[in-house]
């Protein structure tokens, strides 16, 4: 709950990232749904951040993000909730108050607290999109298999626009991909990407080395962004990208 509320109070403060493209005024953040498996924030006209919780022997109970991007009442989404039961609230969300048809779910790699619920979404024949890399550590880890895979970069159709899911490289996994939401300037960084103030986690499957370089070429990708989504903790700007890169950039 206190990243939440974190997630809300710096928001809410004059920094400008929670912006739409579409008006220069500044978006106050709202929570439009609460229970003890999920939580749901919108940050700006067509985006949302879903929070979920995972159990870790080494981490506790901690929160997982995801976002919903939305357009003209269909919607993707970027990972899953931790598990079948927290997913099943999320897509009941979507439908029912947001009043989208999800088009596609998109785990960013392919650890649970990105793919827990991945079942739930298969279930209501909702497609999920992965990196082929996520998709061959998925059957090697004998855990649900997204259904689609892709290479580089995936454009995947929203309403009247579109989001992008693009490969930069490895990091916290060897297939962490980001999604990018080009109409309000939006970056999901998945675990790829920091909290400003976090430790480097966990490290089991990273990449270290090849860390910085990665999230270097995301913000050449995108020098503008407005807002930036981490797997965990509070959202913010470019500065997340900063931040991570300069705390893998001395191993």
């Amino acid at each position: 709950m206190k990243t939440i509320l974190f997630i809300l109070a710096f928001l809410i403060c004059e920094n400008g990232y929670a912006q739409t493209t579409s008006s220069s005024k500044a978006f106050k953040p709202v929570e439009l749904y609460q229970s003890d498996n999920l939580i749901v924030i919108q940050i700006s006209e067509n985006a949302f951040v879903h929070t979920s919780y995972l159990q870790t022997n080494d981490f506790g109970n901690v929160p997982c993000n995801g976002m919903i991007v939305r357009n003209n009442n269909e919607a993707i989404v970027f990972d899953t909730p931790t598990n079948d039961t927290s997913a099943n609230e999320l897509i009941k969300f979507i439908k029912e108050k947001l009043h989208c048809k999800i088009n596609a779910v998109v785990p960013t790699h392919f650890h649970s607290d990105c793919l827990g619920g991945l079942a739930a979404f298969h279930n209501l024949n909702i497609p999920s999109f992965a990196n082929y890399s996520t998709i061959e550590l998925t059957k090697a880890n004998h855990v649900v298999n997204p259904q689609n895979g892709f290479k580089d970069d995936l454009k995947l159709s929203l309403g009247k626009t579109f989001a992008m899911v693009k490969y930069f490289g490895q990091g916290h996994t060897k297939d962490n991909v980001v999604g990018y939401f080009p109409s309000e300037n939006i970056l999901f960084g998945g675990c790829l990407i920091k909290e400003l103030e976090a430790t480097k986690g966990y490290l089991g499957d990273a990449n270290v080395g090849a860390w910085s370089n990665t999230v270097e070429k995301i913000k050449k990708q995108y020098p503008n962004l407005k807002i930036v989504i981490p797997g965990h903790g509070a959202i913010g700007g470019s500065e997340l990208l900063d931040y991570t890169i300069q705390l893998f950039k001395a191993n």
